[in-house]
């Protein structure tokens, strides 16, 4: 377990090492280090007390994906990391709790591969927050975001998540806490209101309310969280999209870094939201069609894309499979990140197929998904917007 130091944060970001078309994987993979994990103990130097929003704005969150429940774990990010080397990644959420009194080893460990990654957190307490704050940055964490936007039941007992839209001031202290206690960027992800709240009003409310604080930038779900009468599967869909209300918080504050976020599925709505906010967050559609990232790097950041195909996705990623293999990492645990990478060509359906039934077998290894890759007749460059 080591931690790699870094040079300033919003320093131009490369992944370690760099791909050259048609070496072999196992080259790849050393050229990249996959596999070197991130552990408590240590700060990267080299990071400025000030924090430069323009900067924040053009090199960090101009497209991300977003954290999901139990599917951005530390093997879903770094298969993400391999189709896109500038996208901003985030963790499942961790509530300050888990974090402070849980298994951090556990929790928080992340490949090196996965910079610049977020870690994201849940609570409400300013000390609490200020510590799993001060945890996470110790880990090696590039940015601390608070999560406001989620609405499940569970959440909303605990005092955190979307119910805290309601308590502007609370979730302000809590930033102040964070921002007190981490050099690196602290930021928030939120909705635009919750239950009965005008938007219009809401929204404004929380997004002064944590920038007089100190958040480096504002996420913003363009969906309102019924806590009362849906559900958190039916809060992702149900409420209607109102993106024209992130619009105009962009308009009314032009100096502070805007990402949108919500129903977005096609890198043609990225293109088109970005001519009106800074950055856009992808969330199911980058998980449940992680195809969608392979041109992200060339035609959202300019820069040609680290590998052509997702099967040279996959040979990058068969050391760092094989490693967790050994490690006692279960097949399945990994290749279930990879259901959706296949979009219209022949041997799509196989693919899934393949791994649903072998991939999910104890003791299952890494032919599995040789096999499965094998069974799919791939076009190069699979770019369908």
């Amino acid at each position: 377990m080591i931690v790699l130091p870094f040079a300033g944060l919003f320093a131009k970001h490369e992944a370690p090492g760099r791909h050259v078309t048609g070496t072999p994987s196992h080259a790849i993979a050393a050229r990249l280090k996959i596999g070197s994990s991130a552990a408590s103990g240590s700060k990267s130097d080299g990071r400025s007390d000030v924090w430069s929003a323009s900067r924040i704005k053009m090199l960090t969150h101009r497209f991300s994906v977003a954290p999901m429940m139990d599917w951005t774990d530390r093997h879903c990010r770094v298969f993400h990391r391999l189709l896109t080397r500038h996208t901003r990644l985030y963790t499942e959420m961790l509530t300050t709790p888990a974090i402070i009194h849980g298994d951090r080893a556990r929790l928080l460990g992340f490949d090196a591969s996965e910079h610049p990654v977020a870690l994201q957190l849940g609570g409400s307490d300013p000390r609490d927050l200020a510590e799993a704050a001060r945890i996470g940055e110790g880990f090696g964490y590039d940015e601390i975001n608070l999560n406001v936007g989620c609405p499940s039941d569970r959440v909303k007992d605990g005092r955190f998540g979307a119910c805290l839209m309601a308590e502007p001031d609370l979730v302000a202290a809590g930033v102040a806490a964070m921002k007190h206690a981490v050099k690196i960027p602290v930021t928030v992800k939120c909705r635009i209101g919750i239950d009965d709240q005008d938007p219009e009003v809401s929204l404004d409310a929380i997004a002064r309310a944590v920038v007089a604080a100190g958040s480096n930038a504002l996420i913003v779900h363009a969906r309102k969280a019924w806590l009362t009468g849906l559900s958190p599967k039916e809060n992702r869909d149900i409420p209607p999209l109102d993106y024209d209300r992130v619009y105009r918080l962009k308009q009314a504050m032009p100096d502070v870094p805007i990402i949108i976020n919500g129903g977005i599925g096609s890198l043609a709505e990225v293109k088109a939201h970005l001519a009106h906010v800074d950055g856009v967050m992808l969330g199911r559609a980058a998980y449940q069609e992680p195809w969608r990232l392979l041109p992200i790097d060339a035609d959202i950041f300019g820069e040609a894309p680290r590998f052509a195909t997702m099967k040279d996705v996959f040979e990058a990623m068969m050391p760092y499979i094989e490693r967790e293999l050994a490690r006692g990492t279960r097949l399945h645990a990994i290749t279930r990140h990879f259901v959706g990478a296949y979009h219209a060509v022949p041997g799509a359906r196989a693919f899934r197929r393949h791994l649903a039934e072998y991939g999910v077998k104890a003791g299952a290894g890494i032919d599995v998904l040789r096999d499965a890759v094998a069974l799919v007749e791939e076009r190069a460059a699979q770019m369908a917007a």
